[in-house]
């Protein structure tokens, strides 16, 4: 539409200015497929298990599938996430897409129904080093008279090493772990070790005594805690 504003004057121009102002809030209005849009698109991490999950649209419609996509944060191109096209599940395992954890990562769904497909929501903006949470370390425990050892496994990735064994969080993330030993829910000694130590010895131990340990994986930039690992309990000799 190609006009001279300057032509018109009066009346004439008031007309065609609402006339105009009509024709853009009907391109600008929503589509009738956006109240089919996927909700609360949101990353959940653990141990680099970096999964999208997101809610069902507020209308209700049958039969409703989505599609993910994903890409580097300054990408220009998305890509479909595998596995992720056309599922009825409300989450997506994004973990191969998002392996490096020092970049930065958009997804993005959309729904389809018999109604078409509905637009495109956005994630925030992810960077796995800072969002992914850990589960304390695995512990294995064995007593020598008064002297109880603690063999420390840290937590593994869902990724996969040239071998075809998951690799430690440790291999991407530095973390220390925390001991606590207990006899009769009270903390007797709390040691904290590098992801380097692979056992702890605690010695000069009351004999015949039971005690328990658990496990915390700790994030040293941040000093955020795992949860406590379940009590493993032994007895001295």
């Amino acid at each position: 539409l190609s006009v001279n504003m300057y032509a018109l004057t009066g009346h004439k121009y008031l007309e065609l200015a609402f006339a105009m102002s009509l024709l853009y809030w009907a391109d600008c209005s929503p589509s009738p497929q956006d109240d089919l849009a996927p909700l609360e698109l949101q990353f959940h991490s653990l141990d680099f298990r970096n999964v999208l999950h997101w809610k069902h649209p507020h209308k209700a419609v049958k039969n409703l599938t989505y599609s993910v996509q994903h890409k580097i944060y300054g990408d220009k191109e998305w890509t479909n996430s595998e596995h992720c096209q056309g599922i009825r599940l409300l989450e997506c395992d994004l973990s191969q897409a998002t392996s490096d954890p020092r970049e930065w990562y958009y997804a993005r769904v959309r729904s389809l129904s018999s109604e078409g497909f509905s637009s495109w929501v956005l994630s925030h903006r992810f960077y796995p080093q800072w969002e992914t949470n850990f589960s304390p370390p695995q512990i294995k425990v064995t007593v020598t008279g008064r002297i109880i050892s603690v063999q420390i496994r840290p937590p593994r990735t869902p990724l996969q090493g040239q071998r075809g064994s998951r690799i430690r969080v440790t291999k991407l993330q530095k973390l220390t772990f925390r001991i606590y030993l207990l006899h009769n829910d009270v903390e007797e000694e709390v040691y904290e070790t590098d992801s380097c130590s692979k056992e702890l010895v605690f010695e000069g131990l009351r004999p015949k005594t039971t005690y328990c340990l658990q496990a915390v994986s700790v994030t040293p930039r941040s000093g955020h805690k795992s949860l406590r690992s379940p009590s493993t309990c032994i007895s001295t000799h």
